[in-house]
């Protein structure tokens, strides 16, 4: 056999290992299956006219998953500034997906948890990803969660990395493209 099932690289075959180049070019293939199967997860029809962005999954799954938090808890566990969070649930909380209350323990403090009307339907389409995360999850050991969880995050950095690189790159074109014709039009 040539370790490929169906054009995808066989770790079975190969005593559970996998050469780096075929792990490259299998995750190539495989992220951009993963990002459409994920964009074609129907938002329920009484979420639909709330018009959610990706940038809202993560905030809405931490208070779903994790309970309600103070808008600091939320933006330690996104990674953004606290702005960013502040935006975001002031932008749920007019269109009624989000309460903000008083912290009973410090009044200075708002918790910001997803009303009432809206968690059961929140928590049913969240729960598809949740419910494929453990099943694949289940078989792997606690080092080995870790493993992908690091590996995930590390791929996510190194793309945002190259793409500032490419940021970069474009906008010093732009400018050499300014500088040349700007030279051109003195001569």
């Amino acid at each position: 056999m040539d370790g490929h099932r169906g054009g995808r690289p066989s770790t079975e075959e190969h005593g559970g290992e996998l050469a780096e180049d075929d792990a490259v070019r299998a995750l190539l293939l495989l992220m951009p299956r993963i990002v459409s199967r994920f964009k074609r997860l129907p938002v329920p029809e009484e979420l639909q006219a709330l018009a959610l962005a990706p940038r809202h999954l993560s905030l809405l799954s931490y208070l779903l998953f994790d309970g309600p938090a103070s808008v600091n808890d939320l933006a330690t566990r996104l990674e953004v500034a606290p702005t960013t969070v502040s935006l975001l649930v002031g932008e749920l909380s007019r269109k009624g997906v989000l309460e903000r209350r008083e912290d009973e323990t410090d009044r200075r403090r708002r918790i910001v948890s997803i009303t009432e009307a809206h968690r059961p339907t929140i928590s049913r389409w969240l729960a598809r990803g949740a419910d494929a995360w453990r099943q694949v999850l289940t078989g792997l050991s606690p080092a080995e969660r870790a493993l992908l969880l690091t590996s995930l995050r590390a791929y996510e950095e190194a793309m945002a990395e190259e793409a500032e690189e490419a940021e970069e790159e474009s906008a010093e074109a732009d400018r050499a493209d300014e500088a040349g014709e700007h030279g051109a039009k003195a001569s």
